[in-house]
């Protein structure tokens, strides 16, 4: 298994000091005082625009992102997370309401609308039993994400996205690396 790899630069166009990782990194503020840049060079990772991996978070592959205004980002990148390969099934278990409660769905594929698909009008909670997902604001993969690896999720606003309804939701597979 091939591990990821991730530069990141202090300025925006892969400029200034960098710092060069292959795993988790919970306060980039050790290594560089900014980045606003970053070249994935294998693998996948989810960089935060807060330390511990809190605060808006965008999903990079193997690329060149030149300038993190562009990926959303309302701050430099402060944190990042690699996420490892998966091969197997998928499977999560999304709930309406926080603490499991509420309607219920399992799910093993990919989500372009949960709204449509299941009649479920928010997702406060899940459990992500095998693989990695992102699940996103707005239906067909579209607006902010949130990165999701295997374990129990009892509240999405109690880990600082209050106020975001997830209407989509989908596998980080193979062909993302």
């Amino acid at each position: 298994m091939t591990m990821g790899k991730i530069i990141f630069y202090e300025d925006r166009n892969f400029q200034g000091r960098s710092y060069e990782t292959s795993s988790d990194c919970a306060d980039m503020s050790s290594y560089l005082s900014r980045c606003h840049s970053c070249r994935v060079e294998s693998g996948c990772f989810m960089v935060y625009d807060r330390t511990n991996y809190m605060g808006n978070q965008f999903f990079v592959r193997r690329g060149e992102y030149s300038d993190y205004q562009r990926m959303g980002m309302s701050d430099c990148i402060r944190s990042c997370r690699m996420i490892p390969m998966h091969r197997g099934q998928f499977r999560m278990r999304i709930y309406e309401r926080e603490n499991f409660g509420g309607q219920n769905v399992e799910l093993m594929d990919d989500c372009d609308n949960m709204m449509d698909r299941y009649r479920m009008s928010d997702c406060m909670s899940c459990n992500v039993m095998d693989g990695h997902w992102l699940m996103y604001e707005q239906p067909h993969f579209r607006g902010r994400m949130m990165y999701l690896r295997p374990g129990e999720y009892r509240s999405f606003r109690e880990m600082g996205m209050s106020g975001m309804r997830f209407m989509s939701m989908r596998r980080i597979m193979d062909s993302c690396y």
